[in-house]
């Protein structure tokens, strides 16, 4: 029995990082320097509620490596902070199994510290002249992800009305 329930994870995982990867491919708006507003947390997050946060940070982790595909590279530290740990961050929504808001924002606002970091870090170039890069790094990436995470919790709210999605652990 436990090595079947330990296969139907891995085949949720790997199905879940499929159709985020998917929906990250229909973007509802694109920022012109990187960041667009997707349905991609929502699988993640159903796989956090469900089995934890466990799988759901090693989904994220390997929809972060797919993501970067796409991506796009200065350095080391920034391909981390910019793909697998953002996403993986979000699999933390799974400490809240019974709480969809709080694992949200608690998942949300881990993908979005890890994006400001490296914006402020590895982007703050782009930043009008005199402006703090922190702030700019902050603004610049509340402009997208706040939009995603509104829609995102919306739909999330709709689905958790299929308890069957959500009660398994």
């Amino acid at each position: 029995m436990l090595k079947n329930k330990k296969l139907q994870i891995m085949i949720e995982i790997a199905l879940i990082v499929a159709l985020s990867y998917v929906l990250a491919q229909f973007r509802l708006f694109r920022m012109p320097q990187g960041g667009s507003v997707t349905l991609t947390m929502v699988p993640l997050l159903v796989l956090a509620f469900r089995r934890g946060a466990g799988p759901a940070v090693l989904a994220g982790l390997l929809l972060g490596v797919l993501r970067l595909m796409d991506g796009y590279v200065l350095h080391f530290a920034q391909v981390v902070m910019d793909y697998p740990l953002p996403f993986a961050l979000v699999g933390l929504a799974g400490f809240f199994p019974k709480q969809p808001v709080v694992g949200l924002v608690v998942g949300g606002l881990g993908r979005y510290a890890s994006h400001v970091i490296s914006g402020a870090v590895f982007f703050g170039m782009y930043a009008p002249e005199g402006m703090n890069p922190w702030l700019y790094s902050l603004s610049y990436n509340a402009s997208f992800f706040v939009p995603e995470l509104i829609i995102t919790g919306i739909v999330i709210r709709i689905l958790w009305a299929r308890k069957d999605l959500f009660n398994v652990q």
